[in-house]
């Protein structure tokens, strides 16, 4: 068998090449998901990068990326694959007028060409190399979550009409969840399991650097000293990576090279999206001074 990956710091070093920051352990268990043919169930907080983890492996392969976003009431036809109704009924009508048989109809509707292959079914009969994202699996029910099981468990899809669709090749496959239900332990049994949390202070302020075009290292290390100190609040909603990012790109917008307090009250919006958070916050601001410019 062809393996995607040499080592764990390869794995690093290819997601480093495309701005995506792994530490060793997120490096690691794409490396053994890879050997050992796994899903990678990736947990933590929204907005850690869950989900361009898996969107970032698809680009340093060179795979397709295929995505399955889950929401309360997906079912087998959105996931999966359905008929096309409205062909199979013109198609129909079309052999009537020409005098078919129900036998030779029959044989001739349930046909791939009728086919609407869904992200699942999509991913197992693919023949390049693909990524399958298999989004926020925590807001689908018990029996979708059944559904996606069996289909991890032997990469095939049986279809009474056609057969059985067995994968050509096994895909690289990444659940994410954040974590709003548990999960069955059977999911779990059959995934590597990877928990992805906030960033140290460190690590963020090398996102930013990396991501945020013309930056200094003083504004960056100002950023993720603010994000850390307001993070550690009772929030309704931490910021997210990706609002450190924008909140960053906002600061340079505005020709800000070192953050006061009234900087960052004025655009503290960028961060946070509650009122209450948002008055913690400033609250936070007036009382610890020791992040901001002129300020010791």
């Amino acid at each position: 068998m062809d393996h995607r990956f040499e080592s764990v710091p390869a794995v690093r070093q290819g997601l480093a090449d495309i701005n995506y920051l792994a530490d060793e352990g997120i490096a690691g268990v794409v490396y053994l998901a890879d050997r050992l043919q796994k899903p990678i169930l990736v947990e933590g907080p929204a907005g850690t990068g869950k989900t361009q983890l898996a969107k970032s492996v698809a680009e340093m392969m060179g795979a397709r990326l295929i995505r399955l976003q889950c929401y309360e009431g997906l079912d087998e036809s959105k996931a999966l694959f359905e008929w096309n109704y409205k062909k199979q009924l013109l198609r129909i009508q079309a052999e009537r007028n020409a005098e078919g048989t129900w036998t030779d109809i029959e044989e001739d509707i349930f046909s791939e060409d009728f086919l609407l292959t869904r992200p699942l079914l999509e991913a197992i009969s693919a023949t390049e190399p693909v990524v399958l994202l298999i989004d926020e699996i925590d807001r689908v029910e018990i029996e979708t979550e059944a559904l996606l099981l069996e289909i991890l468990s032997d990469y095939q899809v049986s279809i009474p009409e056609l057969g059985t669709v067995t994968a050509q090749q096994i895909p690289m496959v990444f659940l994410t969840s954040n974590n709003t239900r548990e999960l069955s332990e059977a999911l779990k049994r059959r995934c590597l399991f990877l928990h992805i949390d906030y960033p140290d202070m460190d690590r963020e302020k090398e996102i930013v650097l990396t991501k945020v075009p013309g930056i200094t290292e003083t504004l960056a290390d100002q950023v993720a000293r603010i994000v850390r100190s307001i993070r550690q609040l009772e929030l309704k909603k931490a910021p997210s990576v990706s609002e450190t990012l924008d909140w960053a790109n906002t600061l340079m917008l505005l020709n800000i090279n070192q953050i006061t307090a009234q900087d960052a009250t004025e655009t503290i919006n960028i961060l946070l999206k509650y009122r209450s958070d948002i008055e913690k916050a400033i609250k936070e601001f007036s009382t610890n001074q020791s992040d901001f410019a002129g300020q010791s």
